[in-house]
């Protein structure tokens, strides 16, 4: 069987119930998640073999923490403690016409502490073969930089696969790194892609518009840069309001471009981690479906998201199976 490693920070997430503003209400729900265990739980949902890497907390909070990701039979064998607090971000959810907000408190947290001899890539890798990272991770600190290196370093040796969301986070990278020379220097070691013209763009520092065509000229210049890269998928957000979307994904796989059909979500209830289960469901497709099989199933997972609360993607292959076969009404499954 596949064995799926990420690498990456867990956050405490905090939110007022509901649609409320923090200065309603004295009553907060927490959850779980950040970018990479957000890929890795629906991986585990879906079936697979998941290790996360990673550093929290060494308290009650970072021990619940990672008993979150054991409850989903994900490995968390390496994951290490230190004595920083636990990172956690604080979300107000919006609706209709009114955006969530989200305010950070990462910066001295247990995740950016990381430092490459804290992890043995040999062991950690062992019996692996794909490799997911985020453009969240580099940004962090120059140690969860280096350490992401040394891992895709060990990872690209080993001959894994290794997907990339190299995300940008504009409110990240404060550490004296420019954000565009790390994450140049990360793709090297890329070979499936998940991302659009604003990342490719960001990368490349080229201006690519959003249509097909200028999709499908990016992702050539991309794989021209960087002949590693295989394949690239794009999910495409339709935003009618906060609560009215449509959801879409196209690829080019270096021979053939080709979209979905956009999925319409009239009512989200939380958006929040909608990215990475359509990385998780690339991954999931890409090892099990044929190209545009595997984006239809990435749209419809990312699609499900949506109707979940908190950051993580509780769907499993039969959900996104079932929604994939048409199933778009929400009768009651007896």
């Amino acid at each position: 069987m596949n064995r799926i490693v990420t690498f990456g920070e867990v956050l405490m997430r905090l939110s007022p119930l509901g649609n409320k503003k923090m200065k309603q209400t004295n009553l907060l729900e927490y959850y779980f998640g950040g970018t990479e265990i957000n890929v890795s739980i629906s991986l585990a949902n879906f079936g697979n073999k998941v290790k996360h890497i990673s550093c929290v907390s060494d308290d009650f909070i970072g021990e619940t923490a990672v008993g979150y990701l054991r409850q989903y039979n994900v490995d968390t064998r390496d994951i290490y403690r230190t004595n920083r607090p636990l990172g956690m971000y604080f979300l107000e959810v919006g609706a209709v016409m009114r955006p969530s907000t989200i305010a950070y408190n990462r910066s001295n947290s247990a995740f950016s502490g990381v430092t490459p001899d804290m992890v043995d890539w040999e062991k950690a890798l062992a019996k692996g073969n794909w490799f997911h990272w985020t453009g969240i991770t580099p940004g962090l600190s120059r140690g969860a930089y280096e350490t992401l290196k040394e891992g895709l370093k060990v990872a690209k040796a080993k001959g894994f696969t290794i997907s990339s969301d190299p995300t940008y986070r504009s409110g990240l990278w404060k550490y004296g790194v420019d954000p565009k020379d790390a994450i140049q220097d990360l793709m090297q070691y890329v070979t499936i892609f998940i991302g659009g013209v604003n990342e490719i763009n960001e990368i490349l520092g080229t201006t690519y518009g959003y249509d097909n065509d200028d999709f499908i000229a990016a992702s050539k210049a991309l794989i021209e840069k960087y002949p590693n890269v295989e394949k690239v998928f794009d999910k495409i957000r339709i935003a009618i309001n906060a609560s009215w979307q449509k959801i879409k994904a196209r690829m080019w796989n270096g021979v053939t471009f080709k979209e979905t059909e956009a999925i319409e979500i009239t009512h989200i209830v939380d958006r929040i981690g909608t990215g990475d289960a359509f990385a998780a469901g690339i991954i999931y497709g890409l090892l099990n479906y044929d190209d545009f099989k595997a984006m239809e199933f990435a749209s419809a997972a990312c699609a499900l998201k949506h109707t979940f609360p908190g950051d993580i993607n509780y769907a499993t292959v039969k959900d996104v199976e079932h929604l994939l076969s048409g199933n778009t009404g929400g009768r009651v499954v007896r």
